[in-house]
């Protein structure tokens, strides 16, 4: 985390990344208006990937080193990087769904958790918590900075939450990361506290910022598949990603269709808006 070779992005090069961002943005918002009992993973699947490539783009996971699909769906224990298949959802399930799209050799990448049907209290508050931790990370990016700080923010909120209700385990062994021209970039982007600084965020840094929390132990386990992360204690998981870049006008969220406007103004941090720098 030194700061050589995190690629600086252009004006020009952020508007690109803003249009892979909005894909992404949309085809989240048209699976997560699909998600109900009885649908399976795969058939989100096969509608990511036609969403994604009627918009003019390409899906960024599909063949990534192997990767058998165009979006990750990952349930209940499950935190990260589920493959998507004949399983059936069921009311009650914790469903993350992550995405990522290529425009113009750009990408944007983004992870929503979200209910199917009614789910526990207990699920439901690991849900909206883990989501405000990811907005806390957002705000913490700001000109002249430290990769740090975002960590920092991700686990203050925890703390909080933990204070006021329940302690979380926060998963350590998978990280956020720059992005770009390719999907996984330097920096690694830690969702919580470290002793290294990492680089100083400047305008034109962009960050895919993913935290993830766990109702029990924040150990995982990789399963058999090669690619499905789950905790190791088995217990409920929720993950939430938003692809940042940060401008002189403060952080622009490229996978929010708002471009983080509504949650940025009601935290107080400066933002250019949805269209953007100038």
């Amino acid at each position: 985390m030194s700061g050589r070779g995190v690629q600086i992005k252009t004006a020009e090069q952020l508007r690109l990344m803003r249009a892979a961002g909005l894909v992404v943005a949309h085809t989240l918002e048209r699976l997560v208006s699909a998600v109900a009992a009885g649908i399976t993973t795969g058939e989100l699947d096969r509608l990511a990937e036609a969403t994604i490539r009627n918009a003019g783009a390409t899906p960024s996971f599909l063949g990534y080193h192997g990767y058998p699909g165009s979006i990750c769906t990952s349930v209940n224990d499950e935190i990260v990087h589920g493959i998507p298949g004949s399983r059936a959802l069921c009311d009650g399930d914790v469903l993350s769904i992550d995405c990522g799209a290529i425009v113009a050799g750009w990408h944007g990448d983004a992870a929503v958790t979200v209910p199917v049907g009614t789910i526990a209290p207990g699920h439901a508050q690991l849900v909206r918590d883990t989501h405000d931790a990811l907005w806390a990370g957002i705000a913490a990016m700001r000109d002249g900075g430290w990769l740090r700080d975002i960590g920092a923010a991700v686990e203050a909120l925890v703390e909080t939450r933990a204070a006021a209700h329940r302690a979380y385990g926060m998963v350590e062994e998978y990280t956020g990361h720059g992005i770009g021209t390719e999907m996984h970039q330097d920096p690694d982007v830690p969702n919580f506290r470290t002793r290294q600084k990492g680089i100083r965020l400047r305008p034109g840094v962009v960050l895919a910022i993913e935290p993830m929390l766990t109702l029990g132990d924040p150990q995982t386990e990789l399963l058999d598949d090669g690619w499905t992360v789950r905790s190791a204690d088995r217990s409920v998981a929720a993950h939430f990603e938003h692809t940042v870049a940060l401008t002189p006008e403060g952080p622009w969220v490229l996978t929010a269709v708002d471009g983080g406007a509504t949650r940025l103004e009601a935290l107080g941090v400066p933002h250019p808006g949805p269209d953007g720098p100038g």
